[in-house]
């Protein structure tokens, strides 16, 4: 496998690499960013005003059940529940990971003794999940933001409006900078493209992106945090490098496959060894074995 081209470090840190992530997003001191940006996925369904930062590592019940970790996990003003996640690569069963982990939160509520004062009153619990370089199994071509809620099959009407998960696939989202319509494309432009970009742009003069751009420019990191972000970003590349050389291998096998399955039915035709090979690439003692 190719080694992996160092990543350059621009003006301003890659938002969706997880040291920048939580630096950003993650902290007391900035949770105004991460208020702004969720008002803005609700679009005005709910209206978030304050966020308390929980633990990101959930533990297991049981001895032996493992722990969940998740990138942020956040309880609003109401008592409501918000699980922030980043998903870099393609990943297995991510939809019933993302049930796994809101079926957590929803359990944890029940009170330990006498449930009977209880009565189920569970609180609002919402998944979040921006999704970089790979996408959903199932969802529209060309959507890049599925919203999606318990409902009636049939009629589409919402049975409960208390859990839901909304997934943001960023490489649907091919919006240029004077496409942007919402503050929501602004926010998915600029975690896109930041690390791009030399200068904040007229568009986003305001405070809040102002904000966001100062604490996001690699100048203004100490010393441990730019040590931090320089190995964040290696591991993401990395990965990138390893994704990418295994897509390229599976599409020259998946070449291959093709080849010997013309070369098999020019066999069953009579048509020569040496002019099979010099028709689909294989060698002469390959397709002697087919």
């Amino acid at each position: 496998m190719p080694k992996a081209k160092s990543p350059i470090i621009g003006k301003y840190i890659d938002p969706l690499v997880d040291f920048a992530f939580k630096k950003i997003f993650g902290s007391e001191p900035n949770k105004d960013l991460l208020i702004a940006f969720l008002n803005e996925v609700f679009r005005g369904r709910k209206f978030i005003v304050d966020l308390v930062y929980n633990k990101n590592e959930y533990p297991g019940d049981l001895k032996d059940e493992g722990a969940a970790i998740f990138d942020l996990l956040c309880t609003g003003d109401k008592g409501d529940q918000f699980l922030i996640e980043v998903q870099r690569g393609k990943q297995g069963l991510f939809k019933e990971r993302a049930l796994f982990y809101t079926s957590r939160l929803i359990s944890d509520q029940a009170p330990k003794g006498n449930r009977s004062a209880w009565a189920y009153n569970i609180t609002e619990v919402y998944l979040i999940a921006l999704l970089e370089d790979f996408t959903l199994e199932g969802t529209q071509k060309m959507a890049h933001l599925h919203d999606i809620c318990l409902c009636n099959r049939d009629t589409g009407e919402i049975f409960y409006d208390k859990l839901g998960y909304t997934f943001i696939e960023l490489s649907k989202f091919v919006k240029e900078d004077t496409e942007l319509e919402s503050e929501l494309d602004k926010w998915l432009y600029v975690l896109k493209n930041m690390s791009r970009m030399d200068k904040i742009p007229v568009y986003l003069r305001k405070p809040i992106f102002e904000k966001l751009f100062t604490i996001a420019e690699y100048t203004n990191l100490t010393k441990e945090e730019k040590t931090m972000y320089d190995s964040s970003l290696k591991y993401k590349w990395d990965n990138k490098n390893v994704l990418d050389y295994a897509i390229k291998e599976a599409k020259q096998e998946g070449k291959v496959e093709e080849a010997r399955a013309i070369a098999r039915e020019f066999k069953k035709m009579g048509i020569s060894n040496e002019d099979i090979a010099k028709g689909t690439g294989l060698s002469i003692e390959e397709i002697e074995k087919l």
